[in-house]
């Protein structure tokens, strides 16, 4: 339905608008009129009209002045203008305010039924488009929560995502680089400093996670994720790089309001620890301290930065190239620890209050830092006394150049072993792979009989299989008992079915349709023409 508001002072003229639309377009339309501009506005307001028409010369408030007027308010409305007068003003006017037709009395009515019909496609595409925002919106309602929560997992749980984040960042218009995180936790009661019963509050939080996340919404920009036994981790961004006292009594305050209604809403205990400010990538270290909050007080909202914990540094303290160093060896990026080494070692050259005892004390940290990383990854195996003569090399060297040489020589090795030990374990897995698929090639082996063989599972194994080899498993294997039949077919007088039973088949069918499916012939034409 279409609704129609007529606007003129000429009862005739309304009169015989609407008998022209109920005969025209009968009871697609809803019509009703207005006599002054006064009166068109206030109607407006209280019909909604999709369609108007309207006379300039209205008594009082002219049409332009009641269109204007009711534009504020309803932008979607088509306004169609009638005139005695074909004057210019009125037309500029006219086209100014997005009017669909400037028309003249005496109207035509197969004219007013055109202008009608062409208004009428327009609310139409209006509504089609209003349908289909909709559609979008609910759809968005349902996928933005789950990319939100995908968003929290990796920030928690990946170590690396540097190509993820962007993506998230895209899909949900986040335009900052870094953000604190908030852990929403309830539970039955207080005792001591951890609330009680967090199996059967999940149960609860989850039949309330709607209104949670609503409420965490309407209280913060933020991105809420999904519920991990009694927690919720929130995550929100900013673009600010540290927060003033001012900013964390308000978000503070903030939090207490919204616990307080939700305690309400959950009939459960809540508390609210925030962590501080960190870029993107060290998020992670912003929910930790967030949860080391919680553990520190009792307090249902508590912000980390009020508490005396957490590692602070001297201004001059190069923080950033120590992290950047030590994320370079997890990486195994062997150039880039150089780099950033050397550049450590220029600092505490350059730095006044560094001594040759502190630069000894702080290499031996580092160096042995670097090679907890390389066990943790795999890369090292782990001997009591293996740096038994660190200690004494080091005090024994009084020259900063060889100090430098010595650290830069220990680093370097903890990092080529965090990726070349790996490999080589891996390189020496698939070597007893391989050993022991030459071994059993004749027999009816699995992937699972390997796997076991070499003490990984069956999934894991598949994958470093086809990394190292370039081929998987069962490639691998039809590979190698095909150029054993070639062998036995060129070189020995076994019949077919002996062949096909000495390569690990039992259907000689079946091996030769796969011999000739890598050879381009049946076993019998490869043995003719080898003869």
């Amino acid at each position: 339905m279409y609704r129609i508001m007529l606007a003129d002072d000429e009862g005739i003229v309304t009169d015989s608008l609407k008998f022209i639309i109920e005969k025209e377009f009968g009871d697609m339309c809803l019509v009703q009129s207005a006599k002054t501009g006064r009166g068109a506005i206030e109607l407006a307001e209280t019909f909604s009209p999709d369609i108007i028409i309207m006379d300039i010369m209205m008594p009082g408030i002219n049409g332009i002045e009641a269109m204007k007027e009711i534009r504020r308010t309803n932008s979607k409305v088509v306004l169609i203008v009638m005139s005695a007068y074909d004057k210019f003003d009125y037309a500029q006017e006219s086209i100014a305010l997005d009017v669909l037709e400037y028309i003249t009395k005496p109207m035509e009515k197969t004219k007013i039924v055109a202008i009608l019909r062409k208004a009428m496609t327009i609310i139409d595409g209006q509504r089609m488009q209003r349908t289909n925002d909709l559609i979008i919106k609910e759809k968005l309602e349902i996928v933005v929560p789950i990319i939100e929560s995908g968003f929290i997992y990796n920030v928690l749980f990946q170590e690396k995502f540097y190509e993820d984040i962007e993506s998230y960042k895209s899909i949900l218009d986040i335009k900052d680089e870094q953000g604190f995180m908030i852990a929403f936790v309830c539970g039955d009661k207080l005792e001591g400093s951890h609330l009680t019963n967090a199996v059967g509050s999940s149960v609860k939080l989850q039949q309330h996670y709607n209104e949670i996340r609503d409420e965490f919404k309407k209280t913060f920009n933020c991105l809420v994720g999904t519920i991990m036994a009694n927690k919720i981790a929130v995550l929100v961004p900013t673009e600010k790089e540290k927060m003033d006292l001012d900013e964390r009594i308000s978000i503070i305050d903030k939090a207490n309001d919204m616990a307080r209604v939700l305690m309400v809403k959950t009939n459960q205990q809540i508390r609210i620890g925030i962590g501080s400010i960190k870029p993107m990538m060290e998020l992670r270290t912003s929910y930790n301290e967030a949860l080391k909050a919680l553990t520190m007080t009792t307090e249902n909202v508590i912000h980390v930065e009020d508490l005396p914990i957490g590692l602070e540094y001297e201004s001059n303290y190069p923080r950033e190239l120590e992290k950047q160093l030590f994320d370079e060896i997890r990486e195994g990026n062997s150039e880039k620890v150089a780099v950033s080494s050397n550049a450590y070692f220029d600092w505490m050259l350059q730095n006044p209050s560094t001594g040759i005892m502190d630069m000894r004390l702080k290499i031996l940290e580092f160096v042995l830092w670097a090679e907890k990383i390389a066990y943790n990854s795999g890369g090292m195996k782990y001997v009591f006394d293996s740096r038994a003569d660190y200690l004494p090399q080091i005090m024994a060297t009084e020259d900063h150049e060889e100090l430098r040489r010595w650290f830069l020589e220990k680093m370097a090795a903890a990092t080529r072993n965090v990726t070349e030990k790996k490999a080589e374990k891996s390189t020496r897995t698939i070597a007893v792979a391989k050993e022991y698929i030459l071994k059993n090639y004749n027999n009816d082996i699995s992937l699972d009989d390997v796997s076991r063989e070499v003490n990984i599972s069956p999934y894991y194994f598949s994958k470093l299989f086809k990394d190292e080899t370039g081929e998987g498993f069962v490639e691998y294997l039809t590979n190698l008992r095909i150029e054993k039949a070639k062998e036995l077919l060129s070189g020995t007088s076994y019949s077919m079915k002996e062949i096909c039973q000495m390569v690990g088949y039992t259907d000689p069918n079946y091996f030769s349709r796969i011999f000739k499916k890598n050879v381009g012939v049946t076993p019998t034409e490869f043995k003719e023409n080898m003869a």
